[in-house]
């Protein structure tokens, strides 16, 4: 009895323990399934039940990563357009101030352009012979000396003058004579005209630029006295800034009446009676960009011409992106350059406002270049332009080969 008893109590203790397991793994599973689908906030993980594909573990921190990556790579590339429209600006300047007219503006100008720094047109008119000799004879270089300015210093300087309305006139053969012994002339295809100045300086800004790959075209009157290695100075410090407009800038008042100088038959677009001019500079000396002086060289039958030819060429740039450049050492009065001459302050131009030039300037030319003149033209250009004088040479010298 006592063995069956035994045998009984073994039978029953298995029982119980087949039973223990499995209620240890059922519970197990529970506990297991509980924790599947707990979510840990310190560690932010999520554990999700075993589906056809098994366990997933995703990480909230990993997603956080990812989309901060995506924006760094969104912020790179918005920095790369930025940095690709900032590469094009200086391009695309020029480009949205040229009004084309069906025109590749390669195909404006020839290949064979020569290079300069600077184009200075001296305008001026049949009867200012006696003008153009106080000119040769002071600050206007002459023979070799006009040779060697513009082939080492890329300055070229020419008296700028179109014809008559008759063929063969005695003025123009007057030209022909005078050119034919200095060589100083920029012939235009222009008739001559008091009032056809405006005329005149969009012909020489198109001119210029057929014959010459400059820096700067510049428009000066031949009663001004100028100093080249100022101005070339002056000019070289805007030289890598595109659409510049230098000179004295004015802002005078519209005079509408028939018997003033400068009448302006248009006045009623500048408003009523007593307004002034937009600021432009003043007609005796002002220098243009390259671009600039493109833009109205392609668009001179699209510009309109007003009476005095600095208010139409203030007129034709106003509505540009332009950089208006007033720089009074360009219109130093005669008694100003002398004081400053002597404090070694060397003005670039000099006039007389009252006479729109320096007064009585046949006269008086020769004693303003010696009170207001440069001491030493050759010393200032080899300290300035040694680098410009390298760059004209290097473009001539490919040109020969």
């Amino acid at each position: 009895m006592k063995a069956r008893s035994g045998l009984s109590e073994r039978k029953a203790s298995c029982k119980w323990i087949i039973i223990l397991c499995l209620l240890s793994f059922v519970l197990g599973i529970y506990i297991t399934d509980g924790f599947a689908r707990t979510t840990y906030s310190s560690g932010h993980l999520v554990i999700q039940p075993r589906q056809e594909n098994g366990l997933q573990v995703v990480s909230e921190d990993w997603d956080a990563k990812k989309k901060y990556g995506q924006e760094k790579d969104f912020i790179r590339e918005v920095s790369k357009t930025h940095e690709a429209i900032e590469s094009l600006h200086e391009k695309m300047a020029t480009l949205e101030v040229e009004l084309r007219t069906g025109r590749n503006p390669k195909e404006t100008y020839p290949a064979d352009r020569k290079k300069a720094f600077a184009v200075i047109g001296v305008n001026t008119a049949f009867s200012s012979r006696a003008r153009r000799d106080s000119l040769r004879n002071t600050w206007m270089p002459q023979g070799k000396n006009l040779q060697e300015i513009e082939h080492k210093e890329g300055i070229v300087i020419r008296f700028m003058i179109g014809h008559s309305g008759e063929s063969g006139n005695i003025f123009d053969r007057a030209i022909d004579v005078e050119d034919t012994r200095y060589k100083d002339f920029l012939r235009l295809d222009h008739v001559e005209g008091y009032h056809k100045l405006t005329a005149k300086t969009k012909k020489f800004f198109t001119t210029a630029l057929s014959l010459y790959d400059a820096d700067f075209y510049i428009k000066v009157d031949d009663d001004v006295h100028v100093n080249l290695g100022v101005l070339a100075e002056t000019l070289e410090r805007y030289r890598s800034k595109p659409m510049t407009y230098l000179g004295c800038m004015k802002s005078g008042p519209v005079l509408s009446k028939k018997t003033s100088k400068y009448y302006e038959p248009e006045s009623w677009k500048f408003g009523e009676d007593g307004n002034n001019y937009f600021r432009h500079a003043t007609g005796q000396i002002y220098a243009l960009s390259k671009d600039l002086a493109s833009y109205i060289s392609t668009n001179q039958n699209a510009l309109h011409k007003y009476a005095n030819e600095d208010v139409s060429v203030g007129a034709w740039l106003i509505g540009l992106d332009v950089n208006h450049v007033d720089d009074h050492e360009m219109c130093c009065q005669t008694p100003e350059c002398t004081s400053r001459a002597r404090n070694g302050k060397i003005c670039a131009a000099s006039f007389d406002w009252n006479c729109s030039g320096i007064c009585n300037s046949v006269e008086r030319m020769e004693e303003i270049h010696q009170r207001c003149g440069e001491a030493n033209l050759k010393q200032i250009w080899k300290l300035s332009y040694d680098n410009k004088t390298k760059e004209v040479d290097n473009f001539e010298a490919k040109a020969d080969m």
